[in-house]
């Protein structure tokens, strides 16, 4: 069995059985007669990928600024002055950098994939985890020594 992938020995991509090129330059435009590089064509499948991954991002945004604004007016007040908003307005200004961080992210994404690059790194998952974890550290002192009153 061969690979699906594979190509003859000069280099033209296989067909399938539909006729269809399958080689990793399938659907790939050609380059303008300028000299110019057309970007090529991803597989569709990817791209659905980094779009779920965006809205997923963006679920995340949305679910931090209502837990923010949750704690900012539904939470019982701490005998520390400001304590509910030193809890939910990290977490509000985490969503919103989020949002605007996701759409740069699947910006950088498609732009890879159809330069056929590597995805770039995303900072996300660490600033995610480094406010969440800051604001769990100041949600647990504010409940040890100013509880709710």
């Amino acid at each position: 069995m061969t690979d699906p992938r594979s190509t003859d020995d000069d280099g033209a991509d296989e067909p399938d059985a539909a006729g269809a090129a399958t080689g990793p330059s399938a659907g790939a435009t050609e380059a303008p007669a300028d000299g110019a590089e057309a970007p090529s064509r991803i597989d569709v499948r990817f791209s659905y990928a980094n779009e779920r991954t965006f809205l997923a991002w963006n679920r995340t945004a949305l679910a931090l600024v209502t837990a923010g604004l949750a704690i900012t007016q539904l939470l019982p007040p701490f005998n520390v002055p400001g304590g509910r908003r030193m809890i939910g307005m990290p977490l509000i200004v985490l969503g919103i950098v989020l949002a605007i961080a996701s759409l740069r992210q699947w910006r950088r994404n498609e732009e890879a994939m159809h330069r056929d690059e590597p995805l770039p790194a995303s900072p996300l998952p660490m600033i995610l985890a480094v406010v969440i974890g800051i604001s769990a550290v100041t949600a647990g002192i504010l409940a040890a020594i100013g509880g709710p009153s």
